[in-house]
């Protein structure tokens, strides 16, 4: 933590540290005010006696929104809030992210969501809004791995629009191999890289004995044996 700076005895009448007539803090009630309409729209949506929005008050934000759940841009703004529990929404998380959006009711938010897309599309974000995809989904204290119906959903909400050929083939290679039940996040890592680095469908510059993990070398085998087939 920092040193502290050494106390003032006064502050010049431009200060931020200014005081109203009744002695409370200009800008912490400009603060305050700030956040007037985004609690406003939190409370509209909040479980009163858990203090944060739950899947129910979820569900009727996304009804509002016009979003389906599923939606990746749901996705998107859970990683923009930097939620912590997947299914919820606290209220400093809420208020941060809202207040970067610079958004205080669902008009605005509707407006701002293409923006979001294009702010989690950039290059310096994706990759931190892919592992958070991932890491979203584990729900359970001390879980590490997601099961694999839960990856084939998530595969399919965060790469599916850019890598539809890709990512339709790995879904039904991991729906119908045995070896995994789950995914683990450098597996899940490199689903992106592979998706990103590799040729396809040829697989020509696929290299095995480069830093893979197993599941991807199974992957490209049962693809060259499934074209071989043909």
């Amino acid at each position: 933590m920092p040193p502290r700076a050494p106390k003032r005895k006064s502050a010049p009448p431009n200060s931020l540290s200014v005081t109203s007539s009744d002695g409370s803090s200009v800008s912490s009630k400009a603060k305050t005010k700030g956040f007037v309409r985004i609690d406003r729209m939190f409370d509209s949506y909040a479980n009163s006696s858990l203090g944060m929005i739950d899947p129910d008050g979820i569900e009727a934000f996304c009804s509002d929104l016009g979003v389906d759940c599923t939606d990746v841009r749901i996705l998107m703004l859970a990683w923009k809030l930097k939620a912590q529990r997947q299914g919820y929404f606290t209220q400093d998380e809420w208020r941060t992210g809202l207040k970067e959006l610079r958004v205080d009711s669902i008009s605005k938010l509707k407006k701002a969501l293409p923006e979001l897309e294009k702010e989690v599309g950039k290059p310096s974000n994706y990759d931190n809004f892919y592992s958070y995809a991932f890491r979203y989904c584990l729900t359970e204290e001390m879980q590490k791995s997601v099961d694999i119906e839960s990856i084939c959903e998530l595969l399919n909400l965060v790469l599916g629009a850019q890598f539809r050929p890709q990512v339709d083939l790995l879904i039904e290679y991991l729906k119908v191999q045995s070896d995994y039940k789950v995914i683990n996040l450098d597996q899940w890592i490199n689903f992106l890289r592979f998706c990103q680095e590799i040729n396809f469908p040829d697989l020509e510059n696929y290299d095995a004995t480069q830093a893979w993990p197993l599941i991807l070398d199974n992957f490209v085998d049962w693809m060259r044996e499934k074209h071989s087939s043909f």
